[in-house]
């Protein structure tokens, strides 16, 4: 069992071009650039492996197996007892069109999609689902500005809310780039995914890893050689959300689409 840990202790042309297109209207300024390996060296996670910790959890979303099914946000929204108006983790449903690229997430996708409809239907080209959380990055902007320390983040990877000591000032809410942080409507103070840490600290993998049907979501160990999560670093399938933040982000994507906004 880990012990719970305490918030005190604890150029080109192509460019040219993009850029041309944002002012004549014709991209949406809100792109995500998305890179593989080599492309930022601070996403490299086996670096990480490197500290004193016993463990050092990473988490991987594989959006190739992704059926947009919200099984995932069901049982997160049950296991954590997520009000209703917010959700710890969601789905997005992106419809790429001739004219553009749709973005939807009804209800946080916590009952799956409807079929794409028959205007989209038209021009379609591709469709797909990405799961999106709270990304633990290994230089969280939310601890930053925390003024009393109620954000930390632990030696095995996990960033935490120290709920008795957190005054709902939403300074965390605004500093995270990846929308993942809320303030609770019923407690009122800083929730987000935590990784079901009162899950992993037992020995039980997230509740939201338990139920995808098709294994597009893993979670584990990077010091275990044969955790699944490290043979995928092996192979150098990984990629992460907005690299450009300089957040180093602990939860990695594999088959992450150019079109994700």
């Amino acid at each position: 069992m880990m012990p719970i840990p305490s918030p005190i202790e604890a150029d080109t042309d192509s460019r040219r071009e993009f850029l041309r297109n944002i002012l004549a209207g014709t991209a949406t300024a809100t792109v995500l650039m998305v890179f593989g390996p080599g492309a930022m060296a601070l996403s490299d996670p086996t670096r990480r492996t490197k500290n004193k910790a016993k463990h050092q959890f990473a988490y991987v979303i594989n959006i190739n197996n992704c059926i947009g099914c919200g099984n995932c946000v069901r049982a997160c929204n049950k296991e954590n007892n997520v009000p209703a108006s917010v959700f710890r983790t969601w789905v997005e449903r992106y419809v790429v069109t001739d004219e553009g690229v749709y973005v939807e997430s009804p209800n946080g996708g916590l009952k799956g999609f409807e079929a794409v409809n028959k205007k989209l239907r038209q021009n379609f080209k591709k469709s797909f689902t990405v799961p999106k959380m709270c990304n633990h990055c290994e230089d969280p902007p939310c601890v930053q500005v925390c003024p009393v320390g109620a954000t930390f983040k632990t030696e095995e990877g996990f960033v935490l809310v120290d709920h008795a000591h957190c005054l709902g000032c939403a300074y965390c809410v605004q500093a995270c780039p990846y929308a993942a942080r809320y303030i609770d409507p019923i407690k009122h103070v800083s929730d987000k995914c935590d990784w079901c840490y009162h899950r992993v600290k037992n020995g039980k993998l997230p509740a939201c890893v338990t139920v995808c049907p098709n294994k597009a979501r893993l979670f584990g160990d990077l010091k275990d050689p044969e955790s699944e999560v490290t043979k995928i670093f092996k192979e150098d399938q990984w990629m992460v959300l907005k690299p450009h933040m300089h957040t180093d982000p602990t939860c990695f994507y594999i088959g992450l689409p150019r079109e994700v906004v």
